[in-house]
């Protein structure tokens, strides 16, 4: 397992880079529970909003890690990431052994391992963290983490600001290669409900009362994606996206990768993909998952 050696100072100030939805999330959670907060988010009306909260936005990555030496990072993808640690104003020239990094966004295990080798060539710990749970669970979160024990043992009192708890699963990349798999589940628990309520009217049953008959019920096959799925797909809330389907198609394709390069490729999850392809196709990618239903409801009219 990885090691690290660095400093075990009390922690005063956290530092968070990508002020989003989960960003916010977290923000609110650390605020709440006493810490300063250090800011950084290339969009304005991002740092604003966080600055209004009650953190300390900053102009660069870098003065967030001149300030703070425990860094958390929410972003879209490994370009951003590459971009705050290494880019013009990135954070790898302030990096020291005292420091740890934490990437709470959804990038692939291979990524996460280059990144770490580098941010450890200064002593300084990186961990992968990204979070199993939707914006509406924050407090409730799991964080599947990989890297350093001792660095996670660290942090974890700030991380349990936002998230029920941080386990370790391994050494560098194994947080998110639990995270990608978790996405393949999604993927695909998400194409089967949005597929059957769209079957239901051609059946004979409303959408509705399956619906509100299965979600009630004890069923096994229930879960609390069904619910959220299903619950949209009735209510027709597409445009409030809990999750889009443009992110679930990115972290699906790096779930398939991830596979592929195993010699494990995905059947059921490409499969699933496809459609949400389809639907990103459809003009739908900015919508949340749940609209995956229209793309089959769209093709069982056809063939009705």
């Amino acid at each position: 397992m990885i090691s690290w050696t660095g400093a075990n100072k009390p922690i005063k100030k956290v530092g968070l880079i990508g002020c989003g939805r989960m960003g916010r999330c977290m923000l609110e959670g650390m605020l709440a529970k006493g810490y300063s907060v250090v800011v950084y988010d290339k969009f304005p009306t991002a740092a604003q909003s966080a600055s209004a909260l009650g953190a300390q936005a900053v102009p660069t990555p870098k003065e967030v890690a001149e300030q703070a030496s425990v860094i958390l990072m929410s972003l879209p993808s490994p370009v951003q990431l590459k971009d705050v640690l290494f880019g013009e104003g990135g954070m790898m020239a302030s990096l020291t052994s005292d420091h740890v990094v934490i990437d709470t966004s959804t990038v692939d295990p291979q990524t996460t391992r280059g990144l770490a080798a580098r941010v450890g060539e200064c002593g300084a710990a990186y961990l992968d963290c990204p979070i199993l749970g939707r914006p509406s669970a924050a407090g409730k979160w799991m964080l599947p983490t990989g890297g350093s024990g001792e660095a996670l043992e660290k942090v974890k009192p700030v991380l349990l600001c936002f998230a029920a708890n941080a386990v370790l699963v391994g050494d560098s990349g194994a947080g998110n290669a639990l995270k990608l798999l978790n996405q393949m589940m999604f993927s695909c628990i998400n194409a089967i409900s949005s597929e059957v309520m769209a079957i239901c009217d051609h059946v004979g049953i409303k959408k509705e009362v399956f619906y509100d008959t299965v979600a009630s019920s004890t069923a096994a096959t229930v879960s609390g994606l069904f619910r959220e799925v299903g619950r949209c797909i009735v209510n027709e809330a597409y445009d409030s996206p809990a999750f889009t389907v443009d992110l679930l198609i990115k972290d699906t394709k790096l779930a398939l990768q991830m596979a592929k390069d195993a010699d494990a490729p995905s059947l059921i999850a490409g499969t699933a993909q496809m459609y949400n392809e389809i639907a990103h196709g459809q003009g739908l990618g900015t919508q949340d998952t749940s609209a995956l239903y229209k793309v089959f409801s769209r093709h069982y009219d056809k063939i009705s």
